[in-house]
């Protein structure tokens, strides 16, 4: 996705048809869309064809980029569980994996990053109504397994804004809530966790259209990612212009919601209720 994305803007700021780019490497005007999707593996010689068309000369650049050619093309730690992922959710995991600063809004339940087992398991099975005990643990297991990113060692910056309505809506029983809420306590502490909570009081505010992440990522010539999940499907924005507009959306979520300090306190209130 990374590699794909950054090989159409190349492409797009030279000028150069999909149809053209595929001649360049003896393939089809398909193929090159399905590269720029990130739908399927990059061969060297076709990246190293591809950079020479759009005039990337600088070897440390065409270097760079080659590099993530191969990395695209190993399998990530995921990959075991693709039988249980919708299909355009391991583009997401990997994208998640690779971003150094993560931010999120999230009104229908906690972000995964963040629920404990108990909370998941809550929502992956009113999920996967049809689903086995055995789907519905692989499922879990790799949102635990996705959590590590916090906590490791270069871990990313994660900011995140919770409408109150994920903090309300019950997932599992009292006890699964009351855990999930003093988890939220104590994650936010941390200090590459910017946790806040847009609470019902404030009314009417900028996450409108509903819950959405943004991924940048440590490459300075990587534009970042607006992830949107859908019933059936996902969106993966990387043009400016619509990026800005969710970025833009994002800081004044965090303008207006109280700080990570009151949200902290505002948690706590929750907990004492629950």
């Amino acid at each position: 996705m990374l590699l794909g994305s950054h090989l159409r803007r190349l492409r797009e700021a030279q000028g150069i048809t999909r149809e053209k780019a595929g001649y360049s490497i003896r393939a089809s005007e398909s193929k090159i869309s399905r590269m720029e999707l990130g739908r399927v593996s990059f061969k060297a010689r076709d990246v190293e064809d591809l950079l020479t068309l759009y005039g990337v000369t600088d070897d440390q650049e065409r270097e760079s980029l080659l590099s993530l050619a191969k990395e695209a093309n190993v399998a990530g730690w995921w990959h075991s569980y693709s039988d249980v992922l919708p299909s355009w959710f391991p583009t997401y995991v990997g994208l998640e994996g690779a971003a150094h600063l993560i931010r999120s809004y999230e009104v229908q339940f906690v972000h995964g990053l963040l629920q404990t087992e108990a909370y998941a398991h809550a929502v992956v099975a009113r999920g996967m109504k049809d689903g086995s005990d055995a789907e519905i643990e692989k499922r879990v297991a790799l949102r635990m397994e996705r959590q590590k990113y916090l906590v490791a060692e270069n871990a990313p910056e994660f900011h995140c804004v919770l409408d109150e309505a994920a903090l309300r809506r019950p997932y599992g029983d009292r006890e699964v809530m009351r855990g999930q809420l003093q988890h939220l306590i104590d994650i936010s502490e941390r200090p590459n966790v910017r946790l806040q909570v847009m609470p019902f009081s404030f009314g009417g505010h900028s996450g409108e259209s509903g819950a959405f992440t943004v991924l940048s990522f440590p490459e300075s010539d990587l534009s970042d990612v607006v992830y949107l999940e859908q019933l059936t499907s996902a969106l993966y924005l990387d043009k400016g212009e619509d990026v800005t507009q969710y970025e833009t959306a994002l800081r004044q979520l965090q303008h207006d919601s109280p700080s990570p300090e009151e949200s902290r306190d505002l948690l706590r209130g929750l907990l004492q209720l629950s």
